[in-house]
Protein backbone atom coordinates (compact mmCIF):
# COMPACT_ATOMS: atom_id res chain seq x y z
CA UNK A 1 0.00 0.00 0.00
CA UNK A 2 2.98 2.35 0.68
CA UNK A 3 4.16 1.80 -2.89
CA UNK A 4 0.69 2.61 -4.19
CA UNK A 5 0.65 5.84 -2.14
CA UNK A 6 4.10 6.87 -3.41
CA UNK A 7 2.99 6.33 -6.99
CA UNK A 8 -0.07 8.44 -6.33
CA UNK A 9 2.04 11.28 -4.88
CA UNK A 10 4.47 11.18 -7.80
CA UNK A 11 1.64 11.20 -10.29
CA UNK A 12 -0.08 13.97 -8.41
CA UNK A 13 3.09 16.10 -8.47
CA UNK A 14 3.54 15.68 -12.22
CA UNK A 15 -0.13 16.27 -12.79
CA UNK A 16 0.05 19.45 -10.70
CA UNK A 17 3.13 20.92 -12.40
CA UNK A 18 1.76 20.40 -15.89
CA UNK A 19 -1.44 22.46 -15.51
CA UNK A 20 0.41 25.10 -13.52
CA UNK A 21 2.98 25.43 -16.26
CA UNK A 22 0.26 25.57 -18.87
CA UNK A 23 -1.63 28.20 -16.95
CA UNK A 24 1.51 30.21 -16.35
CA UNK A 25 2.30 30.09 -20.05
CA UNK A 26 -1.14 31.39 -20.84
CA UNK A 27 -0.95 34.17 -18.28
CA UNK A 28 2.66 35.18 -18.74
CA UNK A 29 2.53 35.72 -22.53
CA UNK A 30 5.14 38.45 -23.21
CA UNK A 31 3.76 39.54 -26.54
CA UNK A 32 0.22 39.86 -25.24
CA UNK A 33 1.45 41.73 -22.17
CA UNK A 34 3.45 44.19 -24.29
CA UNK A 35 0.48 44.75 -26.53
CA UNK A 36 -1.75 45.20 -23.54
CA UNK A 37 0.74 47.69 -22.02
CA UNK A 38 1.10 49.71 -25.17
CA UNK A 39 -2.64 49.98 -25.73
CA UNK A 40 -3.82 50.44 -22.19
CA UNK A 41 -0.75 52.03 -20.65
CA UNK A 42 -1.13 49.87 -17.54
CA UNK A 43 1.26 47.72 -15.45
CA UNK A 44 2.61 44.49 -17.00
CA UNK A 45 2.71 42.83 -13.58
CA UNK A 46 1.12 39.26 -13.39
CA UNK A 47 -2.25 39.11 -11.61
CA UNK A 48 -1.41 37.03 -8.49
CA UNK A 49 -5.03 36.51 -7.50
CA UNK A 50 -5.81 34.89 -10.86
CA UNK A 51 -2.79 32.64 -10.60
CA UNK A 52 -3.71 31.50 -7.08
CA UNK A 53 -7.31 30.82 -8.07
CA UNK A 54 -6.27 28.69 -11.02
CA UNK A 55 -3.81 26.68 -8.94
CA UNK A 56 -6.34 26.17 -6.14
CA UNK A 57 -8.91 24.84 -8.60
CA UNK A 58 -6.43 22.39 -10.08
CA UNK A 59 -5.41 21.18 -6.64
CA UNK A 60 -9.05 20.63 -5.68
CA UNK A 61 -9.68 18.60 -8.86
CA UNK A 62 -6.57 16.53 -8.26
CA UNK A 63 -7.57 15.82 -4.66
CA UNK A 64 -10.96 14.62 -5.83
CA UNK A 65 -9.36 12.21 -8.27
CA UNK A 66 -7.01 10.83 -5.60
CA UNK A 67 -9.92 10.33 -3.18
CA UNK A 68 -11.84 8.48 -5.89
CA UNK A 69 -8.88 6.18 -6.56
CA UNK A 70 -8.56 5.40 -2.85
CA UNK A 71 -12.25 4.46 -2.67
CA UNK A 72 -11.94 2.17 -5.72
CA UNK A 73 -8.82 0.57 -4.26
CA UNK A 74 -10.54 -0.08 -0.92
CA UNK A 75 -13.51 -1.65 -2.68
CA UNK A 76 -11.20 -3.91 -4.67
CA UNK A 77 -9.34 -5.01 -1.56
CA UNK A 78 -12.68 -5.81 0.12
CA UNK A 79 -13.44 -8.35 -2.60
CA UNK A 80 -15.68 -6.34 -4.83
CA UNK A 81 -15.06 -6.53 -8.54
CA UNK A 82 -18.40 -5.02 -9.55
CA UNK A 83 -21.00 -2.73 -8.09
CA UNK A 84 -23.21 -5.67 -7.06
CA UNK A 85 -21.01 -8.76 -6.53
CA UNK A 86 -18.37 -9.70 -3.95
CA UNK A 87 -16.09 -12.71 -3.88
CA UNK A 88 -14.54 -14.50 -0.92
CA UNK A 89 -13.44 -18.06 -0.33
CA UNK A 90 -10.92 -20.48 1.09
CA UNK A 91 -8.48 -23.24 0.27
CA UNK A 92 -7.92 -26.15 2.67
CA UNK A 93 -4.91 -28.50 2.56
CA UNK A 94 -5.44 -31.76 4.49
CA UNK A 95 -2.95 -34.47 5.44
CA UNK A 96 -4.39 -37.43 7.31
CA UNK A 97 -4.33 -41.13 8.08
CA UNK A 98 -6.74 -43.71 9.46
CA UNK A 99 -6.33 -46.94 11.39
CA UNK A 100 -9.10 -49.59 11.49
CA UNK A 101 -9.70 -52.35 13.98
CA UNK A 102 -12.29 -54.96 13.10
CA UNK A 103 -13.74 -52.90 10.25
CA UNK A 104 -14.04 -54.03 6.67
CA UNK A 105 -11.98 -51.61 4.64
CA UNK A 106 -13.20 -52.56 1.19
CA UNK A 107 -14.73 -49.14 0.64
CA UNK A 108 -12.21 -46.97 2.43
CA UNK A 109 -8.91 -47.84 0.70
CA UNK A 110 -7.32 -49.81 3.52
CA UNK A 111 -6.15 -47.20 5.96
CA UNK A 112 -4.62 -44.90 3.34
CA UNK A 113 -2.58 -41.84 4.27
CA UNK A 114 -3.82 -38.98 2.10
CA UNK A 115 -2.84 -35.47 1.08
CA UNK A 116 -5.71 -33.56 -0.50
CA UNK A 117 -7.14 -30.10 -1.07
CA UNK A 118 -10.44 -28.28 -1.34
CA UNK A 119 -11.02 -24.90 -3.00
CA UNK A 120 -14.20 -22.86 -2.50
CA UNK A 121 -15.31 -19.51 -3.87
CA UNK A 122 -18.44 -17.67 -2.71
CA UNK A 123 -20.14 -15.14 -4.99
CA UNK A 124 -22.73 -12.88 -3.35
CA UNK A 125 -24.74 -10.53 -5.54
CA UNK A 126 -27.27 -7.98 -4.31
CA UNK A 127 -29.56 -6.08 -6.67
CA UNK A 128 -31.58 -4.07 -4.12
CA UNK A 129 -29.31 -4.03 -1.07
CA UNK A 130 -31.59 -6.41 0.85
CA UNK A 131 -31.63 -9.46 -1.44
CA UNK A 132 -28.83 -11.89 -2.27
CA UNK A 133 -28.01 -14.25 -5.14
CA UNK A 134 -25.57 -16.81 -3.77
CA UNK A 135 -23.36 -18.94 -6.01
CA UNK A 136 -20.76 -21.30 -4.56
CA UNK A 137 -17.96 -22.74 -6.71
CA UNK A 138 -16.07 -25.71 -5.36
CA UNK A 139 -13.53 -28.34 -6.31
CA UNK A 140 -11.10 -30.78 -4.74
CA UNK A 141 -9.44 -34.15 -5.04
CA UNK A 142 -10.79 -35.91 -1.93
CA UNK A 143 -11.41 -39.63 -2.02
CA UNK A 144 -11.12 -42.83 -0.05
CA UNK A 145 -12.03 -42.64 3.64
CA UNK A 146 -12.16 -38.82 3.74
CA UNK A 147 -15.43 -39.06 1.78
CA UNK A 148 -16.60 -42.33 3.32
CA UNK A 149 -20.13 -42.23 4.72
CA UNK A 150 -20.16 -45.91 5.70
CA UNK A 151 -18.20 -45.41 8.93
CA UNK A 152 -18.60 -41.70 9.63
CA UNK A 153 -15.09 -40.67 8.51
CA UNK A 154 -16.27 -38.06 5.99
CA UNK A 155 -14.32 -34.81 6.61
CA UNK A 156 -16.12 -31.45 6.56
CA UNK A 157 -13.38 -30.09 4.28
CA UNK A 158 -13.55 -32.98 1.78
CA UNK A 159 -14.65 -32.38 -1.81
CA UNK A 160 -14.06 -34.79 -4.66
CA UNK A 161 -14.71 -33.16 -8.06
CA UNK A 162 -11.68 -34.69 -9.77
CA UNK A 163 -10.17 -31.19 -9.82
CA UNK A 164 -13.09 -29.80 -11.87
CA UNK A 165 -14.58 -26.52 -10.66
CA UNK A 166 -18.34 -26.88 -10.42
CA UNK A 167 -21.30 -24.86 -9.20
CA UNK A 168 -21.89 -26.42 -5.80
CA UNK A 169 -24.72 -24.19 -4.51
CA UNK A 170 -26.96 -21.58 -6.07
CA UNK A 171 -30.05 -19.86 -4.71
CA UNK A 172 -31.76 -16.48 -4.38
CA UNK A 173 -33.14 -14.99 -1.17
CA UNK A 174 -35.15 -11.81 -0.76
CA UNK A 175 -37.15 -10.06 1.97
CA UNK A 176 -40.94 -10.11 2.09
CA UNK A 177 -41.83 -7.25 4.36
CA UNK A 178 -39.60 -6.45 7.34
CA UNK A 179 -39.55 -9.83 9.09
CA UNK A 180 -39.92 -12.47 6.38
CA UNK A 181 -37.32 -13.93 4.04
CA UNK A 182 -38.03 -16.17 1.04
CA UNK A 183 -35.55 -18.64 -0.51
CA UNK A 184 -35.68 -20.36 -3.87
CA UNK A 185 -33.01 -22.20 -5.81
CA UNK A 186 -32.10 -25.21 -7.95
CA UNK A 187 -29.15 -26.20 -5.68
CA UNK A 188 -29.72 -25.59 -1.97
CA UNK A 189 -29.66 -27.51 1.31
CA UNK A 190 -32.53 -27.15 3.74
CA UNK A 191 -30.41 -26.06 6.69
CA UNK A 192 -29.67 -22.74 4.96
CA UNK A 193 -33.38 -21.99 5.23
CA UNK A 194 -33.79 -22.43 9.02
CA UNK A 195 -34.56 -19.45 11.19
CA UNK A 196 -32.60 -20.65 14.23
CA UNK A 197 -28.98 -21.79 14.01
CA UNK A 198 -28.97 -25.36 15.39
CA UNK A 199 -25.29 -25.49 16.42
CA UNK A 200 -22.31 -23.18 17.06
CA UNK A 201 -19.81 -26.04 17.15
CA UNK A 202 -17.36 -26.02 14.21
CA UNK A 203 -16.57 -29.68 13.40
CA UNK A 204 -13.80 -31.60 11.64
CA UNK A 205 -16.09 -34.56 10.84
CA UNK A 206 -19.16 -33.91 8.73
CA UNK A 207 -21.11 -36.18 11.08
CA UNK A 208 -20.87 -33.48 13.76
CA UNK A 209 -22.30 -30.61 11.71
CA UNK A 210 -25.71 -29.17 12.64
CA UNK A 211 -25.55 -30.64 16.14
CA UNK A 212 -25.43 -34.19 14.79
CA UNK A 213 -25.95 -34.67 11.06
CA UNK A 214 -28.28 -37.61 11.48
CA UNK A 215 -32.02 -37.66 10.91
CA UNK A 216 -33.79 -34.38 11.55
CA UNK A 217 -31.35 -32.09 9.75
CA UNK A 218 -29.04 -33.84 7.33
CA UNK A 219 -27.35 -32.35 4.27
CA UNK A 220 -28.23 -32.95 0.65
CA UNK A 221 -28.06 -30.45 -2.20
CA UNK A 222 -31.21 -30.30 -4.32
CA UNK A 223 -33.85 -27.94 -5.64
CA UNK A 224 -36.08 -26.31 -3.11
CA UNK A 225 -37.75 -23.30 -1.57
CA UNK A 226 -38.31 -22.01 1.93
CA UNK A 227 -39.54 -19.22 4.18
CA UNK A 228 -38.31 -17.70 7.46
CA UNK A 229 -40.14 -15.42 9.87
CA UNK A 230 -38.03 -13.67 12.54
CA UNK A 231 -39.57 -11.56 15.29
CA UNK A 232 -37.76 -8.73 17.05
CA UNK A 233 -37.55 -10.75 20.29
CA UNK A 234 -35.51 -13.56 18.70
CA UNK A 235 -38.40 -15.93 18.01
CA UNK A 236 -38.28 -17.56 14.57
CA UNK A 237 -40.30 -20.05 12.58
CA UNK A 238 -39.30 -21.52 9.23
CA UNK A 239 -40.48 -24.11 6.76
CA UNK A 240 -38.83 -25.41 3.61
CA UNK A 241 -39.26 -28.09 0.99
CA UNK A 242 -36.49 -29.74 -1.03
CA UNK A 243 -36.69 -32.56 -3.56
CA UNK A 244 -34.55 -34.75 -5.77
CA UNK A 245 -35.21 -36.17 -9.21
CA UNK A 246 -32.65 -38.98 -9.14
CA UNK A 247 -33.04 -42.46 -7.77
CA UNK A 248 -32.43 -43.98 -4.37
CA UNK A 249 -30.59 -47.07 -3.22
CA UNK A 250 -33.67 -48.08 -1.34
CA UNK A 251 -36.43 -50.56 -1.96
CA UNK A 252 -38.15 -48.57 -4.74
CA UNK A 253 -35.10 -47.20 -6.54
CA UNK A 254 -36.23 -48.13 -10.02
CA UNK A 255 -39.40 -46.14 -9.72
CA UNK A 256 -37.68 -43.01 -8.41
CA UNK A 257 -35.31 -42.29 -11.26
CA UNK A 258 -36.19 -39.02 -13.02
CA UNK A 259 -39.54 -38.96 -11.28
CA UNK A 260 -39.83 -35.18 -11.41
CA UNK A 261 -40.99 -32.81 -8.69
CA UNK A 262 -44.02 -32.98 -6.43
CA UNK A 263 -45.02 -36.51 -7.39
CA UNK A 264 -45.74 -39.50 -5.15
CA UNK A 265 -42.37 -40.98 -6.11
CA UNK A 266 -40.34 -37.82 -5.59
CA UNK A 267 -37.62 -38.02 -2.96
CA UNK A 268 -38.37 -35.06 -0.74
CA UNK A 269 -37.69 -33.41 2.59
CA UNK A 270 -40.19 -31.09 4.27
CA UNK A 271 -38.71 -29.47 7.38
CA UNK A 272 -40.39 -27.06 9.80
CA UNK A 273 -38.46 -25.46 12.66
CA UNK A 274 -39.47 -23.29 15.62
CA UNK A 275 -36.88 -21.64 17.85
CA UNK A 276 -35.66 -18.62 19.75
CA UNK A 277 -32.23 -17.00 19.71
CA UNK A 278 -30.70 -14.69 22.32
CA UNK A 279 -27.17 -13.29 22.68
CA UNK A 280 -25.99 -16.20 24.83
CA UNK A 281 -28.23 -19.09 23.85
CA UNK A 282 -30.67 -20.62 21.39
CA UNK A 283 -33.26 -23.41 21.59
CA UNK A 284 -35.06 -24.98 18.65
CA UNK A 285 -37.26 -27.93 17.67
CA UNK A 286 -37.71 -29.36 14.19
CA UNK A 287 -39.87 -31.95 12.42
CA UNK A 288 -38.72 -33.26 9.04
CA UNK A 289 -40.88 -35.53 6.90
CA UNK A 290 -38.65 -37.41 4.44
CA UNK A 291 -40.23 -39.32 1.58
CA UNK A 292 -39.36 -42.05 -0.91
CA UNK A 293 -35.95 -42.92 0.45
CA UNK A 294 -34.48 -39.44 0.87
CA UNK A 295 -30.82 -39.84 1.94
CA UNK A 296 -28.79 -37.13 3.67
CA UNK A 297 -27.27 -38.62 6.81
CA UNK A 298 -23.58 -38.65 7.81
CA UNK A 299 -24.20 -39.65 11.45
CA UNK A 300 -25.83 -43.08 11.33
CA UNK A 301 -25.08 -46.77 11.70
CA UNK A 302 -25.87 -49.17 8.86
CA UNK A 303 -29.21 -50.20 10.39
CA UNK A 304 -29.90 -46.61 11.37
CA UNK A 305 -29.82 -45.82 7.66
CA UNK A 306 -32.74 -48.20 6.99
CA UNK A 307 -35.06 -45.22 7.28
CA UNK A 308 -33.60 -44.05 3.96
CA UNK A 309 -35.38 -46.95 2.21
CA UNK A 310 -38.84 -45.45 2.41
CA UNK A 311 -40.71 -42.70 4.27
CA UNK A 312 -39.68 -41.47 7.72
CA UNK A 313 -40.77 -38.92 10.29
CA UNK A 314 -37.87 -37.25 12.08
CA UNK A 315 -37.82 -35.01 15.16
CA UNK A 316 -34.89 -33.02 16.48
CA UNK A 317 -34.04 -30.82 19.47
CA UNK A 318 -31.11 -28.40 19.48
CA UNK A 319 -29.73 -26.02 22.09
CA UNK A 320 -26.53 -24.04 22.46
CA UNK A 321 -25.09 -21.71 25.06
CA UNK A 322 -21.97 -19.56 25.27
CA UNK A 323 -20.35 -17.57 28.08
CA UNK A 324 -20.28 -13.79 28.15
CA UNK A 325 -16.50 -13.76 27.73
CA UNK A 326 -14.14 -16.04 25.83
CA UNK A 327 -10.72 -17.10 27.06
CA UNK A 328 -12.05 -18.74 30.22
CA UNK A 329 -12.29 -22.36 31.36
CA UNK A 330 -16.02 -22.35 30.58
CA UNK A 331 -16.72 -23.58 27.03
CA UNK A 332 -19.47 -22.98 24.51
CA UNK A 333 -21.87 -25.93 24.55
CA UNK A 334 -24.06 -27.38 21.80
CA UNK A 335 -26.48 -30.25 22.44
CA UNK A 336 -28.52 -32.21 19.92
CA UNK A 337 -30.99 -35.09 20.01
CA UNK A 338 -32.77 -36.78 17.07
CA UNK A 339 -35.36 -39.51 16.89
CA UNK A 340 -36.78 -41.07 13.74
CA UNK A 341 -39.67 -43.41 12.91
CA UNK A 342 -39.61 -45.44 9.73
CA UNK A 343 -42.99 -45.48 7.96
CA UNK A 344 -44.09 -48.18 5.56
CA UNK A 345 -40.99 -50.38 5.45
CA UNK A 346 -40.80 -53.87 6.98
CA UNK A 347 -41.66 -52.56 10.45
CA UNK A 348 -42.06 -49.18 12.08
CA UNK A 349 -38.50 -49.07 13.40
CA UNK A 350 -37.34 -46.26 15.66
CA UNK A 351 -33.83 -44.80 15.73
CA UNK A 352 -32.25 -42.14 17.93
CA UNK A 353 -29.01 -40.20 18.30
CA UNK A 354 -27.41 -37.58 20.55
CA UNK A 355 -24.56 -35.07 20.20
CA UNK A 356 -22.49 -32.85 22.52
CA UNK A 357 -20.03 -30.26 21.24
CA UNK A 358 -17.70 -28.13 23.41
CA UNK A 359 -15.66 -25.15 22.22
CA UNK A 360 -13.05 -23.04 24.05
CA UNK A 361 -12.04 -19.80 22.32
CA UNK A 362 -9.02 -17.52 22.90
CA UNK A 363 -7.58 -19.95 25.44
CA UNK A 364 -3.87 -19.59 24.64
CA UNK A 365 -3.86 -16.98 21.89
CA UNK A 366 -6.38 -14.62 20.35
CA UNK A 367 -8.74 -16.30 17.88
CA UNK A 368 -7.59 -19.84 18.66
CA UNK A 369 -10.18 -22.60 19.09
CA UNK A 370 -10.27 -25.89 21.01
CA UNK A 371 -13.06 -28.26 20.04
CA UNK A 372 -14.26 -31.54 21.54
CA UNK A 373 -17.34 -33.42 20.33
CA UNK A 374 -18.87 -36.81 20.95
CA UNK A 375 -22.14 -38.63 20.52
CA UNK A 376 -24.12 -41.64 19.41
CA UNK A 377 -24.90 -41.91 15.68
CA UNK A 378 -28.48 -42.52 14.53
CA UNK A 379 -28.94 -46.11 15.69
CA UNK A 380 -31.68 -48.70 15.49
CA UNK A 381 -32.92 -49.76 18.90
CA UNK A 382 -32.32 -53.42 18.03
CA UNK A 383 -28.56 -53.18 17.28
CA UNK A 384 -25.99 -55.30 19.14
CA UNK A 385 -23.87 -52.53 20.64
CA UNK A 386 -24.14 -48.80 21.19
CA UNK A 387 -22.11 -46.90 18.63
CA UNK A 388 -19.98 -43.96 19.78
CA UNK A 389 -18.05 -41.28 17.85
CA UNK A 390 -15.70 -38.50 18.99
CA UNK A 391 -13.24 -35.85 17.81
CA UNK A 392 -10.85 -33.30 19.33
CA UNK A 393 -8.84 -30.50 17.70
CA UNK A 394 -6.88 -27.32 18.28
CA UNK A 395 -7.10 -24.59 15.67
CA UNK A 396 -4.68 -21.67 15.88
CA UNK A 397 -4.42 -18.66 13.60
CA UNK A 398 -1.06 -17.96 12.04
CA UNK A 399 -2.42 -14.63 10.80
CA UNK A 400 -5.75 -13.20 9.66
CA UNK A 401 -5.81 -15.46 6.60
CA UNK A 402 -4.15 -18.73 7.66
CA UNK A 403 -5.39 -21.24 10.26
CA UNK A 404 -3.72 -24.56 11.12
CA UNK A 405 -5.81 -27.27 12.81
CA UNK A 406 -4.42 -30.61 14.00
CA UNK A 407 -7.20 -33.05 14.95
CA UNK A 408 -7.81 -36.61 16.08
CA UNK A 409 -11.06 -38.56 15.85
CA UNK A 410 -12.43 -42.05 16.20
CA UNK A 411 -15.33 -44.41 16.84
CA UNK A 412 -16.15 -47.57 18.73
CA UNK A 413 -18.75 -50.06 17.51
CA UNK A 414 -19.06 -47.74 14.55
CA UNK A 415 -21.95 -49.59 12.90
CA UNK A 416 -23.58 -50.95 16.04
CA UNK A 417 -21.41 -54.06 15.86
CA UNK A 418 -18.94 -55.08 18.55
CA UNK A 419 -15.31 -54.43 17.63
CA UNK A 420 -15.81 -52.12 14.64
CA UNK A 421 -13.43 -49.35 15.76
CA UNK A 422 -11.20 -46.79 14.07
CA UNK A 423 -8.89 -43.89 14.94
CA UNK A 424 -7.79 -41.11 12.62
CA UNK A 425 -5.62 -38.00 12.61
CA UNK A 426 -5.45 -35.01 10.26
CA UNK A 427 -3.72 -31.66 9.96
CA UNK A 428 -5.74 -29.04 8.09
CA UNK A 429 -4.33 -25.73 6.85
CA UNK A 430 -6.91 -23.19 5.75
CA UNK A 431 -6.18 -20.14 3.59
CA UNK A 432 -8.95 -17.52 3.47
CA UNK A 433 -9.27 -14.87 0.79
Amino acid sequence: MKLFQQLLVAGATVGLIAPIAAQASDVVNIEEMNSYTRSQKKSSRLDSNTFINVVSEDIANLKGRVDSLEVRQNNFEAGGFSDTTTLDGKVVFTVGALSFDGVSTDTVSDEATLFQYMWQGNLNTSFTGDDNLYVRLKTGNAGSWTKGKDHGTYLSSAKGNSNDIKVDKIWYEFPLGEQNTVFVGPMIENYYMHGTTPSIYKPVLKAFTLGGNGAAYGASTSQGAGWIYKADNGFAVSSNFTSKTMGSVGSKAAGYVNSGLLTDETQSSWATQVGITKDQYAISAIVNQKSAGWTDSYFSTAKGDDRNKDDSTNYGLRAWWRPLESGTAVPEVTFGYDTSTLDGYDTDDTTDAYFVGLTWKDTFNADDRIGVAFGQPQQNEGEEEDAFMWEAYYGFQVNDSITVTPAIFGASNANGTDGEDYTGAVIETQFKF
